[in-house]
């Protein structure tokens, strides 16, 4: 059974998805993932996405640790349906309503956000199944909604080729775990690259 690992809601059991039909990510990936968000001192008072949460154990996690709003967006029944549980356990923990449950395709929710939300985390975790095309799809809209300074964390089958990293978001670390790699971007620094652009021309 999966659990919260720290913060005001550490030690918590989590409700977990009925069936096989989900991948939840190990207590090993994730106690290592918020050890590194930690450390870039990101999550206090941070807004944290998580897309296909499964269970939505990342996003409740950063709720735990501080931050200050948290958006799991789900679409199939089930996974909704613990998001919901999930939601519900940490909210009554922190005494406020800090994680909303959205049931909705990621692609599709990202195309409704109002055009000035941007968080500062954001976890992304499709089904290993999903196609470069199908990721894209979410990568692109996605480049737009993010603040200064945010992280996105893309998680991967080791098998799985680089994403294609679209306008505006950069790679800039990578860390594998058994059959797990996560990826890890940022925002672009359009400065960096006028900045490069003209040295190229000079």
């Amino acid at each position: 059974m999966s659990r919260i690992i720290a913060g005001a809601a550490g030690g918590s059991s989590l409700f977990s998805v009925p069936g096989d039909g989900t991948r939840p990510t190990t207590d090993r990936v994730k106690e290592a993932l918020f050890s590194r968000l930690e450390s870039y001192g990101i999550l206090q008072e941070a807004r944290v996405l998580d897309l296909f949460a499964g269970s939505g154990a990342l996003g409740v996690e950063s709720a735990s640790r501080g931050a200050a709003a948290v958006d799991l967006v789900e679409l199939a029944d089930k996974p909704a349906a613990t998001c919901r549980q999930n939601a519900e356990l940490v909210n009554k923990i922190l005494g406020r309503t800090c994680v909303n449950v959205h049931r909705a395709k990621a692609e599709t929710f990202l195309l409704r956000v109002p055009a000035d939300v941007r968080w500062d985390v954001v976890f992304i975790d499709p089904p290993y199944a999903f196609t470069e095309a199908e990721l894209a799809t979410v990568l692109t809209p996605l480049a737009g909604y993010l603040a200064v300074g945010a992280v996105v964390v893309l998680e991967r089958s080791t098998r799985s080729p680089e994403p294609v990293w679209p306008e505006g978001l950069e790679r800039f670390s990578e860390r594998k775990y058994g059959e797990t790699t996560l990826w890890f971007a940022e925002p672009a620094d359009d400065d960096a690259e006028s900045d490069d652009a003209a040295a190229a021309q000079a």
